[in-house]
């Protein structure tokens, strides 16, 4: 689901112009915040945001001290910059692929969803959700951090909202698709976090079919709508005699 930065940096450097490359300086520099934000992004996945140090950021960039403080004057700057890529990357790395892989709108929602279990699994229930990880963290001690968890989580819920609305032809027309997606965003956090706590999938598959249970009598209520019934589920008096 998140790639590794070999992979990021070969993928930011084909996003430079000719008129760029033609700055080997600016490429130089360029390609030097690339690997301290990747270096720390890794290293704040993997050990948290208080237990990664400058040093170790350092060491894994390849980058000297001086670079890191040109680009980056305090470690909350540097922070901010890693919730900045992880915003950039939910399109082609989180939502993508799910989106890519099936057509049905409700269906690329629990392709998403599953490739959080996937990633559970790749790790041993080691990593989980990034942004869920740092809101955690930090979202009481730096407010600007908090401010860019909140729109990653927004932005999220707004990919989700997409595909709500997309199948909205199936579903009730109260269907408030905002909040769905909301709902969709803490039940996916909640059940990577018991599934880590658990070191098991049970929790995680538990909510997941709930959920699907919710979205199909979802579905269900829907048609009851699209042929003009007052609510769902309730039969006028004519047929239920």
């Amino acid at each position: 689901m998140f790639p590794s930065a070999k992979q990021l940096t070969i993928e930011i450097a084909r996003q430079h112009t000719p008129s760029e490359l033609n700055d080997q300086s600016k490429v130089t520099r360029s390609e030097t915040r690339d690997r301290i934000i990747e270096a720390a992004r890794e290293l704040i996945y993997r050990n948290g945001y208080t237990a990664t140090g400058i040093a170790q950021i350092l060491k894994a960039s390849g980058a000297n001290s001086g670079s890191l403080y040109y680009f980056f004057p305090s470690k909350e700057h540097l922070l901010v910059a890693v919730l900045e890529r992880y915003r950039e990357m939910l399109g082609p790395y989180v939502m993508g692929p799910g989106f890519e892989a099936v057509s049905d709108p409700i269906e690329r929602v629990f392709t998403v969803l599953d490739g959080y279990r996937q990633w559970l699994q790749t790790t041993d229930f080691q990593l989980g959700c990034p942004i869920g990880n740092l809101a955690l963290e930090v979202a009481n001690h730096h407010p600007r951090a908090r401010a860019l968890v909140r729109e990653n989580f927004e932005a999220w819920c707004s990919a989700i909202r997409g595909q709500i609305e997309s199948a909205s032809g199936r579903l009730p027309e109260d269907v408030d698709a905002a909040a769905l997606a909301r709902h969709v965003l803490a039940t996916m956090e909640g059940a990577v976090m018991l599934a880590r706590a658990y070191r098991s999938f049970e929790p995680f598959d538990q909510a997941m079919n709930q959920l699907r249970d919710y979205f199909d009598r979802l579905v269900r209520d829907g048609s009851d709508w699209s042929v003009g019934s007052a609510l769902p589920h309730h039969r006028s008096e004519e047929n239920s005699e």
